[in-house]
């Protein structure tokens, strides 16, 4: 069998844990394939997605610059977070309409900052919060060590208990004890609430579907929207998701990468900015539930920035400040009810990490960091908009539905204020 109701099939049948599934290649809506198979566990159908579409089967559907949305900043090659060398991500989503009536809407994403690596290479690393009302499980350690010392999680809410635990499960299984011969792990989960879609106090998110995220993840492009943590999420009233992008700088010659991935849940429809063009002020019909709801900024988003160029733990706090006004271009005011937290971290310096008692390391002169900061601000702006792009309605728990952002519509109103570019 090499389709399934047209999409092709770009991988050998994956397994995670007592379910299986195909990989769909390019030319498949990854809010859809999920309608397509049946029978893959007794009680449920749950399709597992090893990064289906953030591999050799390409980005699925079109990306905000092909549309002709205009951006400052020259990307990098994918213009994803991978194009920051040795950076890999993975996915695992989860859609599934149970027989009680509820809907699962969600799933688990991935970052690897060094890919397998990371199981036993630290990273510099840094963060921020610009409104606190979400978490980001191990940022103590981060701020106290200015380390990185396991993979970035994003998930649901109430599924962060399940994905630390199985994260840690993941790191003692596939690595060594440290030096000392003891296991000791403060895993970074990050969290935004998908009970808008999302049957969330179902626990549908299982220790087997992290590790198929973390076994999964890869470089290359990433898949975005209805994908991994994004699947059940909105932002600015439309279906929102998983988004990426990344900038390429020159700094006294020498060239570096900034990259973002953001889980974005968070934002009222009538604030919404895209290019600098009030976009939410004449896309005001069909607002998703919370929205519609007038609970106002109630969502989240957490915001991973990676980069190569050598920087120090408190030099990459800077950078993930940075992260905070990119939403702001968006048209976000951090509501007193969003969670917006980022977390940054450098790939360089690794022979840093080698565990020798005197350590040595490179880094840039603060007088240096601007064209990291005018990156940063960027790629995350260009990964919100990427990840409403990459969005596909969705209706989920208790019949409440997400409208997509509608791209024709968009298209239009960008040519009006004069800020369309000719597509990619």
């Amino acid at each position: 069998m090499d389709s399934v109701w047209g999409c092709p099939i770009a991988g050998d049948i994956i397994n995670a844990g007592s379910m299986s599934a195909p990989i769909f290649g390019a030319g498949c809506d990854a809010s859809e394939v999920f309608h397509l198979i049946t029978g893959f566990s007794a009680s449920r159908l749950v399709l597992t997605l090893l990064m289906a579409f953030a591999t050799s089967a390409g980005q699925a559907g079109p990306r905000a610059r092909d549309l002709g949305v205009p951006f400052d900043g020259v990307p990098g090659p994918l213009n994803a977070i991978t194009d920051v060398a040795g950076v890999t991500v993975g996915h695992t989503t989860l859609i599934e309409d149970l027989a009680n009536g509820h809907k699962v809407r969600t799933g688990v994403t991935a970052i690897l900052p060094r890919g397998r690596n990371t199981i036993v290479a630290p990273a510099f690393a840094g963060s921020s919060v610009l409104n606190g009302a979400g978490e980001v499980t191990g940022r103590a350690w981060i701020d106290e060590s200015g380390m990185l010392e396991s993979p970035v999680m994003l998930t649901n809410t109430h599924s962060v208990g399940t994905v630390h635990q199985a994260t840690i499960a993941w790191r003692v299984r596939n690595g060594g004890p440290d030096a000392s011969g003891y296991w000791w792990s403060t895993p970074v989960i990050g969290e935004t609430w998908d009970g808008d879609l999302n049957d969330i106090n179902g626990f549908h998110v299982q220790a087997a579907h992290v590790d198929a995220a973390l076994d999964g993840a890869a470089g290359g492009s990433v898949a975005e929207g209805n994908v991994g943590a994004g699947t059940g999420v909105t932002c600015h009233g439309f279906k929102c998701g998983i988004g990426t992008s990344s900038r390429s700088v020159n700094i006294s010659g020498r060239a570096y990468t900034v990259g973002a991935l953001v889980q974005a849940n968070y934002g009222i429809r009538s604030s919404l900015r895209i290019a600098g063009v009030p976009v939410g002020q004449h896309l005001k019909e069909g607002a998703a539930g919370r929205e519609a709801s007038s609970d106002g900024d109630n969502g989240s988003i957490v915001i991973v920035i990676a980069t190569d160029a050598p920087l120090l733990p408190h030099q990459l706090d800077r950078i993930a400040r940075r992260a905070g006004m990119g939403l702001a271009r968006m048209g976000s005011f951090a509501g007193n009810g969003s969670g917006d937290i980022f977390v940054a971290f450098s790939t360089a310096n690794a022979k840093a990490m080698d565990g020798a008692q005197i350590r040595k390391a490179e880094f840039l002169d603060n007088g240096h960091l601007d064209p990291l900061f005018e990156a940063t601000v960027q790629a995350t702006e260009e990964a919100i908009v990427n990840a409403m792009i990459a969005a596909r309605d969705m209706t989920g728990e208790g019949g409440r539905s997400a409208k997509a952002l509608p791209h024709a519509e968009l298209v239009k109103i960008l040519e009006r204020y004069g800020r369309l570019n000719a597509p990619n």
